[in-house]
């Protein structure tokens, strides 16, 4: 449970109609079965103690006391289980005279609280308010199982060990409603929603069901867990087929159909508490009050089985990172396209290295040009040698250009970098930062005295991941006048580039083999002379491997996780390839050259939004330059 991580479970027992006795022993073995895969929260089905499909049984005093004896028999057995778990049961309120279907909300052999479902469904093959009252605005409490216990629809369970972990629970149709209850109980503070469910299965129901789950998880920033009646139902009529759903702020964790047992995942609730504060339009509901019962549980390290990709700006699925390659690159071209119109610009002035980031600026461009019907050779593609360029790149650069149809330029600024050098009495044997930044900056005037004479803007080229680290030349490749690749990290680049690349292998198979070839070439920046003809400077050697910088990006600023909580993740999700070491050396740069290189950020030109990450200053992220950066450093030095 530490870092934020509940382990959560739907279970869904095997059942028999009418028999709880059978009923209760089921449920209690599946809550010992989770106990022991460490399931903290625990979500059991409608009126599993009885079944759904009692029917007109629900009427017979006879089985309302077998279920009150059930249940009984389930919290003396589970007295030691240091888990909460919800148990549907239908309830007789002797002082209104009404029968409820509720879920008991159980923990140590206590009921915490009675929730009684809101909406009762009356229709197609449904027809519960033949028995059942509905629990709407009931207050109150009975006697059940030898304890008074809440009878409430707005009762809330938080519990005290972990303040961010607080419980609600709707049940099966309240999910269906316009309004379901798990509204009010999530804006009142909820972060786990409970549901406890009999929705029969139909052909194509399971599709909506899960639209609704993660639908609503997403709307509420909450976790959802979704418990479905399932094997043992009466199949007169209807056939349950046990669909277990866990899902966290519009993603599916964990799901299963067809089979009796658990689902198991863990929620963040740390994660959807940060979340919720960062969303201003997410607001409590002051119009009522839900009341808290409390309940421990023991802090201990949650084993986490839900997915953490190595590459969370990329999806792991082939289809669905198609998809997101094509919906990026439009959307990035639609903002440079809208510029361009704005601006009445002439050209778009591009400089081209032959490596990826220049690469996918260019592409882009391409496809701007062709939404604004114009031809290719407005786009003016500046390849400008120096020092530290290789002929493979060079090369790449001038292919891309002829392929693409751009109008092609190539500048060699040796010279003019040396008459600076000698201007400022920087020695060509010294291969300092001046002499790097030097030839950027000379690049930047290039592009920018080229963009003048021909009316047209600078492209920029520097990605997401390069501005997170500052690995970029201050009023060098760092300026621009719209950079169209700041909101995309490398990792996605790459990937960017690999799709253009296959998409044009049967078009043009030229310039597909440009771009692979551009894709295996090693990230650099070429400011350093090359030895013996390759490449001397690789940034992956200097600041790190981008996937795992991409990674921290991800979680520490879209996500404001601690730093422990980053490396937590970074050892689930890449500790096979690397070690913990490893791990956090990388993770100590990123954080120190995030923090000092801010005054970068601070004024970089526009760019487009494409993704849940950005760091312009108009944008996602604000933070002074002079930030002190030993907070977090403290963090990272005590997990050595």
């Amino acid at each position: 449970m530490r870092d934020g991580f509940v382990k959560v479970a739907a279970g869904t027992p095997k059942i028999r109609v009418a028999d709880c006795r059978y009923n209760a022993e089921q449920i209690f073995t599946l809550m010992r079965e989770a106990d022991k895969q460490g399931v903290k929260v625990l979500a059991l089905p409608e009126l599993c103690l009885t079944g759904y499909t009692c029917a007109d049984l629900f009427l017979q005093p006879t089985l309302l006391r077998g279920a009150e004896e059930g249940l009984a028999t389930i919290l003396e057995a589970t007295k030691n289980l240091d888990m909460v778990a919800a148990v549907g049961l239908p309830v007789w309120n002797k002082w209104d005279n009404k029968l409820y279907n509720c879920a008991a909300v159980i923990q140590s052999g206590e009921i915490l609280g009675l929730v009684p479902k809101t909406y009762l469904p009356n229709y197609g093959e449904f027809y519960e308010q033949r028995w059942f009252a509905s629990g709407a605005g009931v207050e109150t409490t009975i006697p059940l199982c030898g304890q008074d216990v809440s009878l409430s629809d707005g009762d809330l369970f938080a519990c005290n060990d972990m303040p961010n972990l607080v419980i609600g629970v709707e049940i099966c149709e309240d999910l269906w409603a316009p309004e379901p209850p798990s509204i009010h109980l999530a804006r009142s503070g909820a972060t786990l929603i409970l549901n406890l469910s009999a929705s029969n299965e139909l052909a194509g129901k399971a599709a909506y069901r899960r639209g609704l789950v993660s639908g609503q998880s997403g709307r509420l920033v909450c976790g959802y867990v979704y418990a479905n009646a399932g094997e043992g139902e009466s199949t007169t009529d209807l056939v349950f087929a046990g669909h277990n759903i866990v899902a966290e702020n519009g993603t599916i964790l964990a799901e299963r159909r067809f089979a009796t047992g658990l689902t198991i995942s863990e929620i963040d609730v740390d994660r959807l508490v940060y979340e919720r504060q960062r969303m201003n339009t997410y607001r409590a509901d002051p119009s009522r009050e839900c009341w808290r019962a409390t309940f421990d549980l023991d802090l201990t390290d949650t084993r986490l089985t839900r997915p953490v990709s190595p590459t969370p700006f990329v999806p792991q699925d082939q289809n669905d990172r198609a998809e997101r390659c094509n919906e990026i690159l439009y959307t990035a071209a639609l903002g440079l396209k809208k510029r361009l119109e704005h601006t009445h610009a002439k050209t778009a002035v591009v400089g081209l290295s032959g490596g990826l980031d220049s690469t996918l600026a260019v592409l882009i461009t391409a496809v701007s040009m062709e939404m604004l019907d114009r031809p290719a050779s407005d786009i003016i593609a500046v390849t400008m040698p120096c020092f530290g360029t290789t002929d493979r790149t060079k090369s790449n650069a001038v292919l891309l250009a002829e392929r693409l149809g751009c109008t092609l330029k190539t500048i060699d600024i040796g010279e003019a970098v040396r008459r600076h050098f000698k201007d400022i009495g920087q020695s060509m044997e010294d291969h300092d930062v001046t002499f790097e930044n030097g030839q950027a900056r000379e690049r930047t005037q290039v592009l920018m005295d080229i963009a003048n004479q021909t009316g047209g803007l600078v492209i920029g080229t520097g990605d997401l991941s390069e501005l997170a680290l500052g690995w970029c030349t201050y009023n060098g490749d760092h300026m621009s006048n719209y950079a169209v690749n700041a909101g995309i990290p490398k990792t996605l680049v790459r990937h960017l580039v690999s799709f253009i690349s296959d998409d044009k292998e049967a078009e043009d198979p030229q310039l597909s083999t440009v771009l692979a070839d551009i894709l295996d070439t090693p990230v650099s920046p070429e400011l350093l002379p090359a030895i013996e003809g390759q490449i001397a400077q690789k940034t992956e050697d200097l600041v790190g491997p981008y996937e795992l910088h991409d990674f921290y990006l991800y979680y520490a600023i879209r996500w404001g996780f601690s730093p422990k909580k980053v490396l937590r993740l970074a050892e689930q999700a890449m500790g096979k390839r690397y070690d913990r070491a490893t791990l956090l050396k990388w993770l100590k740069n990123f954080y120190r050259r995030f923090f000092s290189q801010q005054f970068k950020r601070s004024c970089l030109p526009d760019g487009p939004k494409v993704g849940s990450v950005a760091l312009s200053p108009r944008g996602d992220w604000r933070m002074p330059s002079d930030a002190v950066v030993s907070l977090w450093m403290e963090e990272l030095e005590g997990l050595e």
